[in-house]
């Protein structure tokens, strides 16, 4: 029964995104939905952006081993992001109504810099959609002993399926659905839990000591490396072309910026479900909480919980990361379409024309995830390695470019090659601080000092 539910589940989310596709005529429609979402397709769609295998497996997995201070990267650092996005970044990027993230650096700093920022958005997506696929393929091989390399293909094809069709409307309906079906698995599943371990104090009450240390001690080095696990997501998220699509998909500004903090108190308050039922797990079958605890929570609900129970969480984590990956999937795709092929072809093609690559491109992203996913199984390193790229090329660019004027395209050019060769090579040293600190200071101060010295010869006026 639980493998002929998913099944189904899978296939009804397949008819959904065939329906949504019906709303497809241009590019805009398949990138930005027309940007037409209300608040509420807007907001489920912006909550879905990261609850997915990191949030479930991976997070859970790290506050297993520990405790709250392991997941400040995810879900604290993400639910920032999307405040931060609300507050400083939203309005004005709405306002000057882009398709992509790779125009604002187009708009802002010219063609060059945007070839040169479309080339490093479109790899940070590569390991993010591995990591959404290697969960979906573990999901497959707990319920049905499917090897995980062929779960891998099988959630592949479905999720690529519905969001070549449908873009970021089937995206966007596609979510409004699974986000229901999160919410109410996951809190079924830790009710049920919490009532069988005799309540939720008696759960927190046997946790490990220091399983809820949140802050940092007083020692310079883990203070930066602190900050550094907020910034991973919660900064380098915000020059993300996933959460940019959700957020300009909006229907106006306003619901824009007011979907980033509705999106962020939710996510923060369900991705608080995986991080419970994990402890009701070790309170219960500690058994299951040795060895890989990625599995944990699958393999456990598999082997104890009723038919009812299995199906709703299993559907719960197959709505999460089906949500997350097929978002995941279109934001290279447009930005490899509309801010690498256009600007290099000179715009010779029509409309139909980049529908028609977008849709191709759906395809050769999700293709070269697969089989990095097949390659790796390390969720948490996954999304982080993906998030570390944006932060430490795209952030100072974008967010110097927006706030100010005298920011120049050879600055931004400096920031994001000063930035990533830092990264690349403070990887390879053994230092005290995580790589992103000090490529980050490098990307800051290089988008500084190139703007002074080598000025442009317009000065931006940025309208809010």
């Amino acid at each position: 029964m639980l493998l002929a539910s998913i099944i189904v589940y899978l296939l009804l989310t397949v008819l959904i995104g065939y329906w949504a596709s019906r709303k497809v005529r241009t590019s805009g429609d398949f990138m930005l939905a027309g940007r037409s979402l209300p608040l509420l397709l807007s907001s489920s769609a912006l909550f879905a952006t990261w609850f997915g295998s990191e949030t479930v497996f991976g997070a859970s997995s790290e506050f297993l081993k520990g405790g709250l201070y392991a997941v400040i990267e995810d879900p604290f650092g993400a639910a920032l992001c999307l405040v931060l996005f609300g507050l400083f970044f939203a309005r004005k990027l709405y306002n000057m109504s882009l398709l992509t993230l790779g125009d604002f650096f187009k708009v802002r700093f010219g063609t060059r810099v945007e070839l040169v920022a479309g080339l490093f958005i479109v790899p940070s997506y590569v390991g993010y959609i591995a990591a959404q696929l290697v969960a979906m393929g573990l999901i497959l091989n707990v319920v049905t002993g499917m090897v995980v390399w062929q779960g891998v293909v099988v959630s592949a094809v479905v999720v690529t399926f519905y969001t070549y069709i449908g873009g970021m409307w089937a995206i966007s309906v596609t979510d409004f659905v699974q986000s229901i079906i999160i919410i109410g698995g996951l809190l079924v599943v830790a009710i049920l839990l919490s009532g069988k371990a005799g309540g939720v104090a008696n759960v927190l009450g046997e946790v490990q000591p220091g399983t809820f240390r949140f802050l940092p001690k007083a020692t310079g080095t883990e203070i930066i490396t602190y900050l550094a696990a907020w910034s991973v997501l919660g900064l380098g998220s915000i020059p993300s072309q996933d959460v940019f699509q959700r957020v300009m998909s909006s229907n106006s500004v306003n619901t824009a910026v007011r979907s980033c903090f509705i999106a962020a108190g939710l996510y923060l308050t369900v991705a608080m479900l995986p991080l419970f039922i994990s402890l009701c797990v070790r309170h219960l079958y500690p058994e299951f909480t040795q060895g890989d605890t990625q599995l944990a929570l699958p393999s456990m609900v598999l082997a104890h919980a009723a038919m009812p129970v299995q199906v709703l969480f299993f559907g719960s984590l197959l709505s999460a990361i089906m949500s997350t990956t097929s978002s995941a999937i279109l934001a290279p795709a447009a930005i490899f379409s509309e801010n690498l092929v256009k600007p290099l072809t000179k715009h010779r093609f029509t409309d139909k024309h980049f529908l028609a690559i977008t849709r191709f491109a759906v395809l050769g992203f999700a293709g070269v995830a697969t089989i990095m996913a097949c390659m790796r199984s390390n969720i948490y390193e996954l999304v982080g390695d993906s998030s570390i790229l944006s932060l430490v090329s795209l952030f100072a660019p974008m967010a110097l470019g927006l706030y100010w004027k005298r920011a120049s395209a050879t600055g931004a050019l400096l920031a994001m090659i000063a930035g990533i060769v830092t990264w690349l090579f403070a990887s390879r040293l053994e230092l005290a601080w995580p790589a992103l600190v000090p490529a980050l200071l490098v990307s800051v101060a290089s988008m500084i000092a190139g703007s002074l010295i080598w000025k442009d010869k317009l000065i931006y006026n940025g309208k809010d």
